[in-house]
């Protein structure tokens, strides 16, 4: 009778060769989504300085995790905007009167009824969502 035989040591060795692998093409996924993240977000940021596009950081903690973030206090009213114009988080309760401030940059007064959106980051996080499920699903998980 014949003998058959399954598994053993090099199959061992080539499926944890093959799960190295793939955990490798996992964190460069990782990385990567983060980078194109950035720079999306860094090239929707409206130029007015350069101070919320150089903000824009990605920071690695492990193989597995990226952590994208956006440093300046201001971002949030970039994203959602402000005043009579706020979107999105607190847009309800925003201030729908015109408001004046004292801008050190101008060196006067300012009235505003506020800024409109300016959407920089959700737009950019869509697009590393997208990468990320095609990368994933390439791989197949």
């Amino acid at each position: 009778m014949a003998r058959i035989k399954f598994g053993g040591r090099e199959l061992l060795r080539a499926a944890r060769r093959f799960e190295q692998d793939l955990l490798d093409e996992v964190s460069d996924i990782v990385y990567e989504t983060a980078r194109l993240i950035q720079t999306h977000a860094k090239a929707l940021a409206p130029v007015d300085d350069s101070g919320l596009k150089d903000s824009i950081e990605v920071r690695m903690e492990g193989k597995y995790l990226a952590i994208v973030t956006v440093g300046v206090h201001y971002a949030i009213y970039v994203e959602y905007g402000t005043g009579i114009y706020a979107e999105g988080p607190g847009g309800s309760r925003a201030k729908k009167i015109p408001w004046s401030y004292y801008s050190e940059k101008l060196g006067r007064w300012v009235t505003t009824k506020g800024m409109k959106a300016q959407p920089f980051w959700g737009p950019a996080v869509e697009v590393g969502q997208d990468y990320f499920k095609s990368e994933m699903r390439r791989l197949g998980l």
